[in-house]
């Protein structure tokens, strides 16, 4: 009857807040829930306002697949997979005007592969002018600086703007992520500086997860930091964007480092190579690859992207390194990935796309493994906030032992996705 009562108070709560936004719901300086976020990456800076007041802005995502994979190995017991839906996700946004400059967001995650249950994925404050301090206040330099503090998704590379984030998933052309998916939410600031095209940004963490006041031995601070050019490169090139960064992040002082293992709403290929006790709550990360270097990481990430007209390219470099601390030598792990997408029709509302994936570095067993991934899509925005698609994906694993799920493994087949954001 609790469970009633509080669901039936969320439903309403969001349906009130819907009327009462339903004609004017963008606020100043956020990315956009539909199809206007494509390709956006940091929230934009503009230094107009269209502030009048505290206001709340009640936004969410839904997102379903139907799922038709097979999968195989050298001759370790697999799970028994066969066609079916999966469990829908779903997400609740709430962003909040406070103040001239200064805006609050806070994402739950209401439905995900890992926690059925609703539980807060991240929260944050993002302050672009002080006019809370006295107006005008440091005007000239705020017209360029964004400050973002709290328990937030942390900014490493660019790879991570259009990746599915649970239930969002109309930024991702495709649908699943990539094969080490770097993603953390810490508790942390970032600083940015924006002029001209060129953005710069420095932030610093606490390195957890799980937010805890026990074990001070294994906090410490991780470090991470962007640098890049956002802009039209040429003169009258109305049609050509050209966008270049780089980032690194590092940590030494954390008893884990949670890049590449923090996302708990899990991956989109729902148990392939899994073990026949596996469970989609319990073994959520199929698909996808954790180096596993424990609390010692040093990672840097190069992303290109290129948009001419309705042709887009988007890569990623990445190079990481770390080790446990049972460790003695380090190891290191490289991916790359490169996806071209064609948007053609009235607005861009349909395209087609793929992606290859690759992953390579040394396991802590001394094994060289190497993963690779080839996506196929064709999606279509049947309004901004509904997105259909269709994904081929084939994933191959080389390099494992012969005991483990993975030698000789590989998964592929369709999936199809329905996704609404608003």
């Amino acid at each position: 009857m609790k469970n009633s009562i509080k669901y039936f108070g969320l439903i309403a709560f969001v349906l009130f807040g819907l009327q009462m936004q339903a004609q004017d719901r963008d606020l100043d300086n956020m990315r956009p829930r539909d199809q206007r976020g494509i390709n956006v990456f940091e929230a934009p800076k503009d230094t107009i306002t269209s502030f009048d007041g505290v206001k709340v802005r009640v936004g969410g995502a839904s997102t379903i697949q139907f799922q038709a994979l097979d999968h195989e190995n050298s001759g370790v017991p697999l799970i028994d997979i066969g066609s079916n839906f999966n469990l829908p996700t779903a997400n609740l946004d709430l962003d909040v005007q406070l103040y001239d400059g200064v805006r609050m967001h806070l994402r739950t995650y209401l439905s995900s592969r890992h926690h059925p249950e609703p539980y807060v994925k991240d929260g944050y404050i993002q302050i672009d002018k002080l006019e809370f301090v006295r107006p005008g206040f440091m005007e000239d330099l705020m017209n360029k600086v964004t400050v973002k503090i709290g328990h937030m998704e942390n900014n490493y590379g660019d790879a991570h703007f259009k990746r599915t984030d649970n239930a969002q998933a109309i930024y991702n052309p495709f649908v699943g992520n990539l094969i080490m998916d770097a993603f953390t939410t810490e508790v942390g600031a970032e600083v940015y500086y924006r002029d001209r095209g060129f953005i710069g940004m420095l932030g610093a963490t606490n390195g957890k997860l799980n937010q805890s006041v026990t074990n001070p031995d294994a906090s410490g601070v991780s470090w991470l930091a962007k640098l890049g050019y956002d802009n039209q490169p040429f003169i009258g090139a109305d049609d050509l964007r050209f966008r270049l960064t780089g980032s690194v992040y590092h940590t030494n002082q954390v008893a884990t480092s949670y890049l590449y293992s923090a996302d708990r709403a899990g991956s989109r290929y729902y148990l392939v190579m899994e073990n026949p006790e596996a469970s989609a709550v319990g073994n959520f990360r199929s698909g996808r690859y954790n180096p596993n270097f424990g609390n010692e990481v040093t990672a840097f990430m190069i992303n290109p992207f290129l948009k001419y007209g309705g042709l887009e390219f988007f890569g990623t470099v990445e190079h990481s390194s770390g080790k446990r601390s049972t460790e003695t030598d380090t190891r290191s792990f490289t991916q790359l990935a490169g996806e071209l997408i064609y948007r053609f029709g009235q607005d861009e509302n349909f395209y087609i796309g793929g992606r290859y994936n690759t992953v390579e570095g040394e396991e802590a067993n001394g094994n060289d493994i190497d993963l690779s991934r080839m996506q196929l899509s064709a999606g279509w925005f049947m309004t901004k906030n509904i997105l259909a698609k269709v994904e081929y994906v084939n994933q191959q694993y080389n390099g494992f032992n012969p005991e483990t799920i993975f030698h000789e493994g590989q998964f592929n087949g369709l999936m199809l996705e329905a996704a609404i954001s608003f």
